[in-house]
């Protein structure tokens, strides 16, 4: 996938969410404590692995605690955490943007769907943007009307 990083922020927002990945939150918090309570210690017979898999759940925590979703009137952009795994797209490469609910198997995170690539922190709903070329995505949202209605009026005012 051929996408356009920006990091100007110059045109004003037509959308702007933060998600709370719930569950990647919660997978990784789990995580974290069965490895804090010494489960990988206890399999692997050194601290030095306990703490690889501490700091490893703790970042991965960190990195998919969120999913922020922009569109403004020339790009819509989306970004996991603080800012990892940042994605641009020009608003006139957009050919369609649906509203769709993924099957349960999908999951989350970042990963390769039969419907495309999922980029996804929580629950099931997601809007689907079709980008010619490009191929189609998945951007998992609690908001999937409201991005949609966004996406579409960007595109529209191109």
């Amino acid at each position: 996938m051929n996408t356009q990083t920006s990091k100007s922020y110059d045109a004003p927002a037509r959308y702007l969410h933060t998600q709370l990945g719930y569950v990647t939150g919660g997978a990784g918090l789990l995580g974290l404590l069965i490895t804090y309570g010494g489960f990988m210690d206890s399999l692997s017979g050194s601290d030095s692995v306990g703490y690889v898999a501490l700091g490893g759940f703790g970042l991965l925590t960190v990195l998919f605690a969120s999913l922020t979703t922009e569109v403004t009137d020339r790009e819509f952009r989306f970004h996991f955490g603080p800012g990892f795994w940042r994605q641009t797209y020009p608003v006139d490469t957009i050919r369609s943007a649906e509203v769709v609910r993924n099957p349960i198997w999908y999951g989350w995170g970042i990963r390769y769907t039969p419907a495309g690539w999922l980029y996804n922190v929580s629950g099931r709903s997601a809007v689907e943007i079709d980008l010619g070329t490009e191929g189609v995505i998945r951007v998992g949202t609690d908001e999937p009307e409201q991005l949609t209605r966004a996406l579409r009026q960007a595109v529209e005012a191109a």
